[in-house]
């Protein structure tokens, strides 16, 4: 009995939390569609002139989407040895954030509670978030992302110092009557101009300030392009390790090289056919 419960948790977890087999990639493109269509949903109920012609199909539609989408937390959870590693994971969050409003909006009343109630239903949003998971490239984009950070927080430090003495030199040079009221202003026009924004809400007026403001404008070109390279360096990199879409049925860890046995994080033999 143990090992025929132990065969079925096996094969559902290849079906939920792997593509490489036809089941995986059917199970993959039919959430796929019912994701896009709850997305559609939540925008066609933002609509107020569709939502009071079709509020009741568009609530029932939902309803039918929320309940698939708690199947499917539910089976993610039982399909796995250790369901928190899958709980307290990014997707397992975001499964739960997809699915939980529906609910909650049950708890609430009418009347003053609306508010609260139409920032619920924009929870559901969360579930575009959910399609990263089925976007190859997201993974090795996220496995980059984590290898620069260091790297990347060194470099958003130096932009916030620069911004300091930029925010501080504008505070002394243009002052309160061009609009530089403050520092915490001012750091906001530096900030804005050195990415390259521009909004104009506060601009220089004095020819120091200007001048100030256009070497500012063409070192924001050259900040903007540091952290894209160091990302896009880490992807090179992982570019030339091959990965497959292999789950651990363990801890749910993925992106485990080609003809791996094991799981690279906590060991588990890994399922292959």
């Amino acid at each position: 009995m143990a090992k025929n419960t132990s065969k079925w948790k096996a094969t559902l977890h290849e079906v939920i939390y792997e593509a490489d087999t036809k089941a995986g990639k059917r199970f993959d493109i039919l959430l796929i569609f019912i994701i896009l269509l709850s997305i559609i949903l939540v925008m066609l109920e933002s609509v107020q002139s569709i939502d009071a012609h079709y509020h009741d199909f568009l609530n029932t539609a939902e309803w039918i989407v929320t309940i698939l989408f708690t199947i499917e937390y539910i089976l993610r959870i039982i399909s796995i040895k250790k369901p928190w590693h899958y709980i307290f994971s990014f997707y397992g969050i975001i499964d739960f954030l997809a699915t939980v409003p529906k609910y909650l909006s049950l708890i609430f009343g009418a009347g003053h509670v609306l508010v609260a109630l139409r920032a619920l239903r924009l929870l559901r949003v969360f579930r575009i978030l959910k399609l990263a998971r089925y976007l190859g490239a997201s993974n090795k984009l996220i496995e980059a992302l984590k290898a620069s950070r260091a790297k990347v927080l060194v470099f958003l430090f130096a932009v916030i110092v620069l911004t300091i003495i930029l925010g501080t030199i504008m505070y002394l040079v243009e002052g309160a009557e061009n609009g530089f009221d403050n520092i915490p202003k001012s750091m906001y026009w530096a900030i804005v101009t050195l990415t390259t924004v521009g909004y104009g809400d506060i601009a220089p007026h004095t020819p120091l300030g200007q001048f100030i403001a256009s070497i500012v404008m063409i070192l924001g070109y050259g900040i903007i392009a540091v952290p894209t390279g160091i990302v896009t360096s880490e992807m090179t990199k992982q570019g030339s390790v091959n990965t497959n879409t292999q789950s651990c049925p363990k801890c749910s860890a993925e992106s485990h090289f080609d003809h791996a046995d094991y799981c690279y994080k906590c060991g588990e033999k890994l399922n292959h056919d």
